[in-house]
């Protein structure tokens, strides 16, 4: 059995495999490849001498996403969020990591203030319908991150994950609209803890 794992860094593809039976490992390293990362395997591949066919197990890993948070070189990315929760994203858990830092400076949001709409909708925590999505409201979000030049929005609302329908409305709606990649939470999976962290992260780091 040949197991191999590979990971695309910043500037390098790394591969390092197992030959069960014979006891054998190989490695091999090669550029990364940002336009096609997939070229950047295959020459792993062909530079470590194993047959691609003969692989049994492939595991792949990668800091791609990682470094364009970091960076911040990711898609400029609006979120569209259930009325009155608008600055929910900013504050997020309220916590200060270091009390006592006079310096200490909370990190910039993926989605800027003004990249984030609201829109007239509402469950109650059961996922019981309290507002029914107002599908103006989703289309005057839409033309203003039109306006605003977005490549990407994530919607989020509040309470989704008990009931994803006004959600997925709104993300059907906001594909139709715009040309911009889009991300649903309760499609992602997120939960309920940090459901518009993951959807902006998603549509900022897949873009």
């Amino acid at each position: 059995m040949i197991v191999v794992a590979i990971d695309i860094g910043g500037t390098f593809t790394d591969l390092i495999g197992f030959d069960t039976e014979e006891g054998r490992f190989v490695e091999a390293k090669s550029l990364t490849t940002p336009a096609q990362l997939t070229r950047g395997i295959v020459d792993c591949i062909r530079k470590s001498g194993l047959d691609a066919t003969a692989i049994d197990e492939l595991i792949h890993g990668s800091t791609i996403a990682i470094n364009t948070l970091i960076e911040r070189k990711g898609a400029k990315t609006g979120l569209i969020v259930t009325r009155g929760t608008r600055d929910v994203y900013a504050i997020g858990r309220g916590n200060r990591p270091e009390a006592y830092n006079l310096l200490f400076h909370k990190h910039r949001p993926l989605a800027e203030r003004h990249l984030i709409r609201e829109v007239n909708e509402r469950l109650f925590a059961s996922g019981e319908v309290h507002e029914k999505l107002q599908p103006a409201s989703v289309e005057a979000a839409c033309d203003a991150l039109k306006i605003a030049g977005v490549e990407a929005v994530a919607v989020c609302f509040l309470h989704s994950y008990a009931n994803p329908e006004h959600e997925r409305q709104a993300g059907a709606m906001v594909r139709a609209a715009l040309r911009a990649k889009v991300s649903v939470p309760s499609i992602v999976r997120a939960g309920r803890k940090g459901r518009p962290m993951a959807a902006a992260l998603s549509r900022t780091a897949n873009v």
